[in-house]
């Protein structure tokens, strides 16, 4: 069975695959030592039609700029397994042609979830209000006496945004800590959300009641500027927003004039409208904003997760074995 690699930047396959992935790979199946990408599959539009298996990841023709279907080129298809996280912007060409997808999605999750807990926990100690109040000596007594006005991580209230697999992880990674944890997620009931450990609740009550505010919405048209500035107008003394979601959930102007009136409440950044943020941004010299340049997800050693995953699950479907992680198309409308 021929199997190949396939991406526009090339180079990302050696990246994503490690070595012990591609020899995995080699050895279930005849693939090309070749990446392939969008030019070569137009330029030679017959040379793919024996391919059973398509392996890839970021930067697969088809994304967000270029939603043509390249699907075409794979009439033999039998499954794409993609070695990263959404693939919202390709998939339906794959799946209307019957090719099951396999997506990364979960593994992606968990560096993302691991990133946001470590910022709640500092978020909760202060750590941020006070790194930025301790720049000269003087500074020491004023800047521990802001950190104390932060909750501390015990009996604290954090409120998660979306509860798909991120969020979930999220919860999970913060059971160890007596936290009380509140939920908005309109696809899930208020009993599901309690058999998180979780407790369900509205955007308001959330922004209104909780010491940190973690962002994990998919994003879909109808979550595009779901938070809004009233909502952090609303937000607790000394209270903290993350966004490791998108950019585009937050109406960011509304935002940033709250946050110059509110300078005790901070905005922990990783994603924003644009990315990067345009050059004469205010997110750039707020004092009490955090921008980080889109690290949560899957980063150096931590992309070997995402292959060895979409491995796996191709081990098992040659197998006969139980597969996870396929995507749907009733699934597209509610992942990021």
């Amino acid at each position: 069975m021929r199997a190949i690699y396939l991406a526009n930047r090339k180079s990302n396959i050696d990246y994503v695959y490690s070595k012990e992935s591609q020899e995995r790979i080699k050895k279930l199946a005849d693939i090309d030592t070749e990446v392939y990408c969008q030019e070569d599959l137009e330029a030679n539009p017959d040379g793919f039609k024996d391919v059973e298996y398509v392996f890839s990841t970021w930067s697969m023709p088809g994304g967000s700029e270029d939603k043509d279907d390249f699907a075409r080129f794979f009439p033999s298809c039998k499954a794409f397994f993609y070695a990263a996280g959404s693939v919202k912007y390709f998939a339906d060409h794959w799946l209307n042609r019957g090719i099951r997808i396999f997506s990364a999605f979960a593994a992606n999750a968990i560096p993302v979830a691991e990133y946001s807990v470590a910022q709640i926990l500092l978020a909760n100690k202060g750590f941020f209000h006070a790194s930025r109040m301790l720049v000269k000596p003087e500074m020491h007594s004023e800047a521990l006496d802001v950190s104390k006005k932060h909750c501390g991580n015990y009996d604290a209230k954090i409120g998660i945004i979306g509860a798909g697999m991120i969020g979930k992880k999220v919860i999970e990674l913060l059971k160890p800590y007596k936290l009380n944890i509140f939920v908005f997620d309109k696809f899930l009931s208020e009993e599901q959300i309690a058999t998180l450990g979780a407790t369900k609740a509205t955007l308001e009550e959330i922004f209104e009641n909780c010491d940190v505010v973690s962002n994990h919405l998919a994003n879909v048209p109808q979550t595009v500027g779901i938070i809004k500035g009233e909502h952090f107008a609303k937000m607790k003394e000394y209270a903290t927003f993350i966004n490791t979601g998108r950019g585009a959930q937050i109406c960011e102007d509304e935002m940033i004039s709250v946050l110059k009136e509110r300078k005790d409440i901070t905005a922990l950044l990783d994603v924003t409208i644009e990315e990067p943020p345009v050059q004469d941004s205010p997110l750039y010299t707020m004092e009490n904003v955090v921008l980080t340049p889109h690290i949560a997800g899957s980063q150096a050693n931590e992309v070997q997760r995402m292959s060895e995953l979409v491995v796996d699950q191709f081990e098992n479907l040659l197998a006969g074995k139980p597969t996870q992680y396929e995507i749907t198309k009733e699934m597209l409308a509610k992942m990021a």
